[in-house]
């Protein structure tokens, strides 16, 4: 089995919507990890990334005001479809895509998995499509990221994929009310967790500090504090969703992770 770290692009945004106790006006810029797991009996893309047209022209993809909340920062290269090409792959060679959650950031790049079985929290599927959740603006309107004629699977909490305990999803509900995270089982090493937005940093399980945006806090904190004793207590690997040192440092496609 092998695992690698793609790129979903980059963003830039206020610190503040990483940890809820800074004060705003500190732009940082944010790497965007997906990740692919190839296993014998298919392979797993976790995350799509922003989608690629938001790197030639934000405010038409994402709209005036989320461009602005958020500066795409991306390379040509910075999405998915171009990070499978850097290891000889075509959307139409994975068989499972499983998103964290129906954020812009996470599900851009959906629509370019027509064969793909994807794996979604039915939690996520109901609160992204309820009316009354978008009239929030919690989530981009529909038709842009995910509402798309592509094979959706409504999950219910812990997952596993392939059947054998080696790649399995786990409900990490807070961020949104179905998010879920990834946990990776080498048949050597320590496990891996692909976090996403259940921790955004290092610092953010290291002091045990939520962000500024999130649905449900105490959710949220509960499932951080799961994260926590995954990495403390059993010794996983945690690749947290948007930490830009570890991303900086970390080994990342064509190079697998493990």
């Amino acid at each position: 089995m092998k695992v690698y770290a793609l790129s979903g692009g980059y963003l830039e945004l206020d610190s503040a919507i990483f940890f809820a106790d800074r004060a705003p006006g500190t732009r940082v810029t944010a790497p965007i990890g997906c990740a692919l797991v190839i296993h014998p009996r298919g392979r797993l893309l976790f995350d799509t990334g922003v989608h690629c047209a938001a790197i030639a022209d934000p405010v038409a993809r994402l709209g005036e005001a989320r461009a602005k909340r958020f500066g795409v920062r991306s390379g040509p290269d910075d999405h998915v479809v171009a990070q499978l090409a850097l290891l000889g792959l075509a959307p139409d060679d994975v068989s499972h895509v499983a998103n964290s959650h129906l954020h812009f950031d996470h599900c851009g790049g959906n629509e370019f998995f027509p064969r793909a079985r994807f794996l979604v929290q039915r939690r996520e599927l109901d609160a992204a499509r309820d009316a009354a959740t978008l009239a929030l603006g919690r989530y981009t309107p529909s038709a842009r990221d995910f509402d798309h004629p592509l094979d959706y699977h409504a999950i219910d909490g812990e997952h596993d994929v392939f059947g054998d305990g080696a790649v399995v999803l786990m409900p990490t509900f807070g961020h949104t009310p179905g998010h879920q995270s990834l946990r990776v089982r080498p048949a050597t090493g320590d496990e891996i967790v692909f976090t996403a937005d259940a921790c955004y940093t290092q610092e953010t399980m290291d002091r045990d500090v939520l962000p500024g945006v999130l649905w449900d806090a105490g959710e949220m904190r509960d499932s951080l504090a799961a994260l926590r004793r995954l990495r403390d207590g059993h010794g996983a690997r945690m690749i947290y969703g948007h930490d830009a040192g570890q991303w900086r440092a970390m080994r990342r496609a064509p190079e697998a992770l493990v």
